[in-house]
């Protein structure tokens, strides 16, 4: 079903230069056009410069969320800051308009894949990006915009490491299981097979 825009949702902002969110807004309104052409109408949309939900532990570079999740009952879309280019911040967010266009409803599917070629992007539909057809076109779009007013963030993941959680195998039978940390201090169980002790397996205590 197609949406009419709301153009007070998509008009570029006079302070665009100034204001990230504004700056995304503005290429919102210059790649509606781009939808239109293959039959889909671009919803209104909240853009932000912010992490997905996974936060900087995740390899997401843009996220959509649904129109039923927000208040506003717009889709509300996130660049993320560790991008530095306005290419970068321009080819991500006509991603996640195709998500806004199927109000995230088929993910990455088959929907998602037909919108995705059309309008020009190619590669895995997960991380599609611009393909030959679509890059002169986005980068016309940047010559009509004022500079991305926006510097990138260095934010490397962070990751935790963690060691297996113990465990506790019957060497007659094979049967194991995992044993809470809470109830290391009585020791491995018995195995309820052939009702001998279990062997330790991961990080018990001394």
């Amino acid at each position: 079903m197609s949406i009419k825009p709301n153009a007070d949702a998509i008009a570029p902002s006079t302070d665009s230069t100034e204001n990230r969110e504004a700056w995304l807004q503005a290429a919102v309104a210059k790649l509606a056009p781009i939808f239109k052409a293959i039959g889909h109408e671009v919803p209104p949309v909240k853009t932000s410069i912010g992490f997905p939900s996974g936060g900087i532990r995740s390899n997401a570079i843009g996220q959509c969320w649904a129109r039923g999740g927000a208040k506003d009952k717009l889709n509300h879309i996130f660049i993320s800051p560790t991008l530095g280019s306005a290419y970068e911040a321009i080819d991500t967010l006509a991603h996640e308009l195709i998500h806004a266009v199927d109000d995230c409803v088929h993910k990455h599917g088959k929907e998602f894949k037909a919108i995705a070629l059309a309008i020009g992007m190619k590669g895995p539909m997960r991380s599609a990006s611009a393909a030959e057809k679509l890059k002169p076109k986005l980068e016309a779009i940047l010559k009509e915009l004022p500079p991305y007013p926006h510097g990138k963030l260095n934010a490397p993941a962070k990751r935790v490491q963690s060691s297996p959680p113990p465990k506790a195998c019957c060497e007659i039978c094979g049967y194991k299981v995992t044993v809470p940390k809470r109830f290391l201090h009585f020791g491995p169980p018995i195995c309820p097979g052939d009702k001998v002790q279990m062997q330790c397996i991961g990080d018990w205590p001394d």
